[in-house]
């Protein structure tokens, strides 16, 4: 079967990359965007932050940097696919060259992917492919992993499936079975906020191709 052809995504000329976040709850992740961006040499700027609940610290920090919030809760709607097509209409008003998932707890429908597709970046708290999904840091340590880490990937269909951008490497200690794993996702946050940020601020700067699920970046 003949590899699919590579995809191109070039840096946003002139101005900075317009970034959407997509949030569910605290907004560590958001925070660390908005310091970001505050310098111009980042190369980004956010324009939108979108929730799937209302209330959450997420929302303040957007509110408290000045930037327009939207928010589409699942049970607002008759099901998933017209959740799912009002948040791809709501971030497609800001028409996005980025939309960043930072901590945001729903899966994308196919309608969001497929408009968004190539361009939305995702965090994962584990090195994926090995243990996808909600429970990365709890299933690394019942599998009795000694290191795992973060993931900087793209959002495909699947779960915790696209192409991987960059990762971290985090050390397990014999204490983080004692408190269920609590530091060691503490420990991976702090290394996932560094990483996101590089990894945003560098697709923005320079652009990026995918091929053969690969994520390159020129350098």
């Amino acid at each position: 079967m003949a590899a699919a052809p590579a995809q191109h995504f070039p840096p946003r000329t002139p101005g900075p990359a317009r970034l959407v976040v997509l949030v569910s709850g605290s907004g560590t992740n958001l925070q660390a965007l908005i310091d970001a961006v505050a310098d111009p040499a980042y190369g980004a700027g956010i324009i939108a932050v979108g929730a799937d609940r209302d209330g959450i610290a997420g929302l303040e920090r957007a509110g408290k940097a000045g930037l327009p919030t939207f928010v589409h809760r699942v049970k607002d709607f008759r099901d998933r696919a017209d959740w799912d097509r009002a948040l791809t209409a709501s971030v497609a008003e800001y028409q996005p060259d980025l939309v960043v998932t930072a901590g945001f707890m729903k899966i994308l429908g196919p309608e969001f992917v497929a408009a968004f597709a190539g361009r939305i970046v995702n965090t994962h708290p584990a090195l994926l492919p090995s243990f996808p999904g909600a429970h990365g840091v709890t299933d690394a340590l019942a599998y009795g992993v000694r290191v795992t880490g973060c993931t900087v990937h793209l959002v495909d269909s699947g779960v915790d499936t696209g192409p991987i951008i960059a990762q971290g490497v985090v050390e397990v200690t014999d204490a983080d079975h004692a408190d269920g794993g609590e530091a060691l996702h503490e420990r991976i946050k702090t290394v996932e906020r560094k990483l996101l940020v590089d990894v945003v601020g560098r697709l923005a700067r320079e652009g990026h191709r995918i091929e053969d699920r690969k994520v390159w970046i020129p350098a």
